[in-house]
Order: C-alpha cells, then structure tokens, then sequence
C-alpha cells in the first residue's frame, strides 16, 4: 500500500498481513520495517556520495597543478568536505543499513524499536550538517579557524562546532545500530543456535564498529573541551592515540562490512558456497581481537612511544589480522569456484571464473573489489604496517594511493554493487540502461585503480606531500623543485577524472533507476538468481568438497608471488632513501 508522502512509488511493495514478502532472489522473508529503512539509509547515503564525488572533482584538479583549480587557502576545505562525505557519510549510512540486511532480514525478523532507527537517522544527519556547516564557514586563519580536514589534531584552531557535530554524529550511528543488536539478542534469546555466516558478520562489524565510535567519542570530546580550556592535558598525543581508534577504525569496519557483503553476493548471484563455515567464523573472531590493532601505524613516527610498543601493535599483532583477511581471500573465491563447478560451470582451470555473471554489475563489483582491495590495498597496508618500510610511506601521496585502494576500490566499489542490488531487489526498479549498468564499474574500478597506482608512485618515487596543494612547480618558501613528477601527475589527473566519470554515471544510474525505471513485478528478478537456484547448496547429498579448488590455489600463489616481489621491491626503494643529497 503506497503512502500518501511516497511520491515516487519507492515505498510500494506489496506485503502479506504480518508485513512480510519473500524475496524471489535472496528466499529471505523481508519485513516492512526493514526493508524501508533499508531504503532510508541507502537512498541517503547515495546522497553524500554525489556531493563527494563533487568535491573530488575540485581536489583533484588542484593536485593535478597542470590545471590548478583552487587557491591553496581553499584547497583544505574541499578536501575536508570531501573526507568526510565519503570516508563517514556515504559509507557510514551504507553500513548501517548493511546491519539492518544482515541482522533483520537475513533472520526474517521485524526490525526491533524502529522509531530508534529513525532517532537515529535524525541525529545523524544533524551531526552531519553541523560538520558541514563548521568545514565550510571556516575563514581558513591558521590561529583561528582552519578547515579541519578529517584528523583536526589538537591543538589546531578549529570551530568547536566542528567537534561538536562529530560527536552528535556518532551518538547518532550507536542509536542507529541498538535495533540491530536487538536482533541479535532476540534471535538468540528466541531461537538460540548459531548465526548464519552473513549475520555473523554483521555482527562481528557491529562490534569492531563499538570500539572504533568510543575511541571517536573521547577524542572529539577530549578535543572539545580542549578547545574551551578545559583540559588542558589532552594534548596532541593523547588525541592522536584516541582519534585513530575511530580514524583508522572505520576502514575495519568498511573491511569486515564488505567481506560480510561478499560472501552473501557471490553466494546469492553466482552459486559460491561456504567451504568452511568453522574456518571463515574464526577468521571473522580474529578480526575482534586484532584487527583494531593496526591503527598504530599511523603513530610509527610519533614521540613518546616505544620502538617495542610499534613493533608490536603494527608487525606481530596486526599480522593476526593479516591472516585473517588472507583466510576470507582463499575461501571467498574457493567457495566460488567450488559452488560453481557443483553448478557444471567450472571447465579447465578458470572456467568457473569465466563463465560467470561479469555483465551483472552487483557480481562484477564485488569480484573487482576482492582483486583491486587485496592486490592494491591489502598488499600496501601489511608495507605500511612495517616499522622500516613505514618510513618511505608515511604522509606522502603514497598514503592516498593506499586508502583510495582500500576505501575506494574496495569499499566503495563493493557498496555500488548493494546500491545496485537493492534498486532491483527491494525498490523493485530496472536498470534506465542495462548496458551502462554493466559497463559503469569497469570504468570506475580501471580508472580509479591507475590513479590509486600514480598515487603510490608519487609518493614513493618522489616523496609528493599528501596535504598540500601545490609541489610539482614550487614547495613555498624553498627552492626546491619536484617538476620532474610531473608527468606522472598528469596521468594521475587523466584517470582521477575518468574515475569521476564512472562515479557520477553510478549516480546518474541509481536515480535514473529509482525515478524512471519500469516497475519489476514479484518473482521477476529471475535474470540474478544463481545458476541452478540456490536449493543445490543445502542438497546434503552433493556435498561442496567433493569438488576441486585448484583454480583459486593457483590464484592464491599468484597473490603470494605479487606479495613478495612488492615487499623486496619496497625495501630496495627504502635503501635508496639514503643517497636522497649525496
């Protein structure tokens, strides 16, 4: 029954007495109350996606110095706006509703207390404009009022507004994601048992999420009342070690949310099954204790803390995480191809990757985000992570390349595809062009994938700045010059408006979809459904291991291979460091 407010027919779908239908993709008995809060936080996110997009668009015109876009003194603005649009709105309000599908719907549950999802939905936005509003009036008066860009280390002069929405904003996610978490309890509560994988995941993202938001809470609020002469003893030290609980914790939470993401996806769309749910859960349980851990590298060159302390939280702690992500990149596509020999898709030694779905844009970029997010950014964040290699990497270009390759090629890229699949499967739209449905993420993932690498060849290479909006011509105040990069900056510049490209044809496509796409009636999503339906996964009879996986061991040892040569190949470019004024 449509709402009377529901202008554009987004809230139509048809629904039995008790508020259920099932979905005729996923076979999940999907609640009212779920499914347009699903939609809330999709839609919004989308939002911020666009205004991101916007605003790196302005960013990288300027680093691109052959164009020059912004005066310095607006350069931090823009880049601050664009930080946060996408490192905390767009992808924050995507994982809250990612909760909300793996926690409510993948049990078949009403969502528990809406009316805090929508307090929380509320307060979020206010944190959200708050922040806007304190990044876009700042005079840029570096004693008074500075753009405070996503870090806003003390002592920098900042508007406490700033502070202040940061706070509101998370007090917003924790009141967004308690339905969530009393989901879980009631279903263990009513049913007991163990959780479905995907649940599992969420859950275990919901966790990590916890740890990250209370460590943003005593720093923005440490910050606070810095600011106000309060607490004079919060000093950038301090703020350091709290602000990067959240800092580098919400690209944990973006890690687990979209492995989370990928084994429901090549599951639901290609027929991947689970080759050990025991091994997977352990990986996930590793990530609890660890994962958070790795955060210290970005500390490596701080004072006041101890050579042992760095060693420890970034090479032997983080390497528990590490192996955790190197389980998820061997069974994820060891299910696939498992799942997909069981189905007769699976000739030779990569026929199972062939023949699967590529022109689905919801398989496409998940399968994209597994390659580009462990090859790009997962191998570059265990060389982060590594006391001595650190120290070529640390606030150079080579650090943008890295999180693009991460937040970017990964997450938001694996994001898309939900995007996608929730248009078809719970708005119930087609695509306004299936063909450039298909296309968009490979021009999005290729072109994004050469910036994220002129990124890191920048940095590593030339030693490039990573905050500072003029370098190739001229380093203010100094003679010299790096204009011997520029031709790699021109690249970068090519394929960072190329990437943008393929964004805004993602935006175009989401709301030509929503707004203009034909209606799908129930049961007419046929064209997702996995080869052979998904019933050949629980037929105890066919059991998944009774067919090979040669074709990801291979794949795995290639990875291992491209792993090993980037680690020597850093450590020759770190002893090259040393001849830099001989």
């Amino acid at each position: 029954m449509t709402h009377a407010l529901d202008v554009f027919g987004w809230f139509d779908n048809e629904y039995d007495d008790d508020g259920f239908r099932t979905c005729s993709v996923t076979g999940f008995d999907i609640h009212r109350s779920v499914e347009n809060h699903v939609k809330l936080f999709g839609v919004t996110a989308v939002v911020f996606l666009l205004i991101g997009g916007i605003f790196a668009t302005t960013v990288a015109t300027t680093r691109w110095e052959l164009i020059g876009f912004l005066e310095p003194g607006d350069y931090y603005k823009h880049l601050s706006m664009h930080a946060w649009s996408m490192l905390l709105f767009w992808i924050v309000f995507m994982e809250v509703a990612i909760l909300y599908v793996g926690g409510p719907m993948v049990l078949g549950r009403k969502l528990p207390l809406p009316s805090l999802a929508k307090v929380g939905y509320v307060v979020m936005m206010a944190g959200v404009l708050t922040i806007y509003y304190a990044i876009w009036t700042a005079s840029g008066n570096p004693v008074a009022d500075n753009a405070p860009l996503l870090t806003a280390y003390v002592p920098l002069e900042v508007n406490p507004l700033f502070y202040a929405g940061a706070i509101v904003y998370i007090v917003g996610i924790v009141v967004a994601a308690l339905p969530f978490f009393l989901t879980i309890w009631y279903e263990k509560r009513e049913n007991g048992g163990t959780l479905p994988l995907v649940t599992f995941g969420a859950f275990v993202t919901g966790i990590i999420a916890v740890e990250a938001l209370v460590g943003g809470l005593v720093a923005f609020a440490g910050a606070l009342a810095y600011n106000f002469g309060l607490a004079e003893w919060f000093d950038a030290g301090v703020y350091r070690q709290w602000f990067w609980i959240i800092g580098h914790g919400t690209q944990q939470i973006n890690l687990v949310a979209m492995i989370t993401v990928w084994y429901l996806f090549t599951h639901v769309l290609a027929g991947a099954e689970v080759v050990s749910e025991k091994v997977s859960r352990t990986a996930f349980i590793l990530y609890l204790f660890f994962i958070n851990l790795g955060a210290a590298h970005h500390l490596m060159v701080d004072p006041g803390l101890s050579v042992g302390w760095r060693v420890w939280n970034t090479s032997y702690a983080f390497y528990g995480a590490t192996f955790a992500s190197l389980v998820h990149a061997f069974t994820i596509p060891a299910g696939l191809e498992a799942g997909r020999r069981k189905r007769g898709k699976g000739g030779g030694l990569f026929g199972w990757l062939t023949s699967a779905p590529w022109k689905n844009p919801m398989f496409s970029t998940s399968i994209f985000a597994i390659i580009l997010f462990g090859f790009l950014g997962g191998i570059t964040g265990v060389m982060m992570g590594q006391l001595q290699l650190n120290m070529s990497w640390h606030n150079t270009f080579a650090t943008v390349g890295h999180f693009h390759s991460t937040v970017v090629l990964g997450t938001t890229v694996t994001f898309m595809g939900v995007v996608y699949f929730v248009i078809r499967t719970m708005f119930m739209r087609e695509f306004v062009s299936s063909k450039l449905a298909s296309f968009q993420p490979y021009l999005y993932c290729s072109a994004m994938a050469v910036t994220a690498l002129m990124m890191m060849y920048l940095g590593i290479l030339y030693g490039i700045p990573r905050r500072t909006a003029e370098v190739v011509r001229n380093i203010p105040r100094t003679d010299f010059s790096l204009i011997e990069a520029a031709p790699l900056f021109n690249v970068f510049g090519v394929f960072a408006l190329l990437a943008i490209t393929g964004g805004a044809l993602f935006v175009l496509l989401a709301v030509g979809s929503l707004l203009f796409g034909d209606r799908i009636e129930p049961g007419g999503n046929g064209d997702l459904v996995a080869d052979g339906g998904l019933e050949m996964a629980t037929d105890p009879e066919d059991p998944v291991h009774a067919y090979e996986m040669r074709g990801t061991f291979v794949l795995c040892l290639f990875f291992l291979g491209v792993f090993v040569v980037a680690y020597a190949l850093n450590w020759f470019l770190l002893t090259q460091l040393w001849s830099i004024g001989a």
